[in-house]
């Protein structure tokens, strides 16, 4: 095969690059008016920034069945974004700022990955404007979600309130019951005395009954004194059973007091950890807060000239080519 005789392939590729040559000007002069055509309208068109806002939604602890605290959303972040863009906010916003709702600028919100913060941007030529706007935004999502925290610490509220009347109740029945014990203890050492007394009396009327019983003749009145001795000894031990039966059932008495302060007294502790726990959820609930003040790009976001310039060469270049081998075609 004589190489000097040019391939298929190759006598193609020459009548592309013949007709591009061909039509260097059809091509190239349309591009070039685009784009002067893109850069004088990115000239003129108003710059627009784009500002920004950071809005952690509000959240609250509630238990699992566990028993363990898990933190809970009021509304989940993805929701309030879909809302956002769904424009759910835009007519109450243009309303209060008395702004033309044709001319309100396009919220889009997203829910950062990973996190549980939203962030809502508006692009605007008037940065003032759209930091009015966003804050408007975030001062209707706080009213509206700060609602339902409020609910939830009036409940907590409630409950500290109920536990607390409870304790106090409580403490006082422990009270009534000490003073229940002091008057059992009072009554235990009365009849300890009183037991005390007769044995006493009993060891004196015995050592004078023994005194009796040696002498060997006794006169009728001694007679009678020592039958007077026995039956009085024989009514004060029956007396001293019955106050040993009567301190018994008080030293029980007192036990079953004792134990119910001690009862009583555990569940205080109970409801004081409960308290305690209210408390801390309560401390732990966080308002919607704004993580991020309104804040404005360093630069223009739009409108991008030297980006928009590049498209429209490449597109101009790609378009006008194709235009070009058409007439190409035509021609033949």
């Amino acid at each position: 095969m004589d190489k000097s005789v040019p391939s298929e392939n190759e006598a193609y590729l020459m009548d592309n690059l013949n007709v591009l040559w061909k039509r260097k000007w059809l091509i190239l002069i349309p591009t070039f008016i685009l784009v002067i055509a893109v850069g004088i309208i990115s000239f003129f068109t108003p710059p627009k920034w784009e500002v920004d806002v950071l809005i952690q939604p509000s959240k609250y602890l509630t238990r699992t069945e566990a028993g363990r605290l898990e933190e809970v959303m009021v509304t989940e972040p993805a929701q309030i974004a879909s809302q956002i863009n769904q424009n759910s906010y835009d007519h109450l916003i243009a309303s209060e700022l008395n702004l033309d709702i044709r001319e309100f600028p396009e919220l889009k919100a997203e829910n950062l990955r990973d996190t549980k913060l939203v962030r809502v941007t508006a692009k605007e030529n008037d940065i003032e404007k759209a930091k009015l706007i966003l804050s408007s935004l975030f001062n209707h999502l706080k009213s509206e979600l700060d609602k339902k925290v409020e609910i939830e610490i009036k409940e907590i509220d409630s409950q500290i309130k109920s536990k607390e009347i409870e304790k106090l109740g409580i403490e006082e029945e422990i009270n009534a019951n000490r003073n229940k014990l002091n008057i059992v203890k009072n009554r235990e050492k009365e009849i300890e005395n009183e037991m005390s007394d007769i044995k006493k009396r009993i060891d004196v009327l015995d050592k004078e009954q023994r005194s009796n019983l040696k002498k060997g003749n006794r006169s009728d009145s001694e007679s009678l004194a020592m039958l007077l001795y026995s039956n009085e000894i024989l009514q004060s031990l029956t007396h001293l059973n019955t106050l040993n039966e009567l301190i018994s059932r008080k030293k029980i008495e007192e036990e079953d007091i004792t134990l119910g302060i001690e009862n009583r007294e555990e569940k205080i502790k109970q409801l004081e950890n409960e308290i305690d726990n209210l408390n801390e959820r309560k401390g732990r609930i966080d308002h919607t807060q704004l993580i991020k003040e309104p804040t404005s790009s360093l630069s223009p976001v739009s409108p991008k000239t030297k980006l928009n310039i590049l498209i429209v060469t490449i597109l101009g270049l790609l378009i006008f080519t194709a235009f070009a081998f058409f007439v190409e075609y035509l021609g033949k």
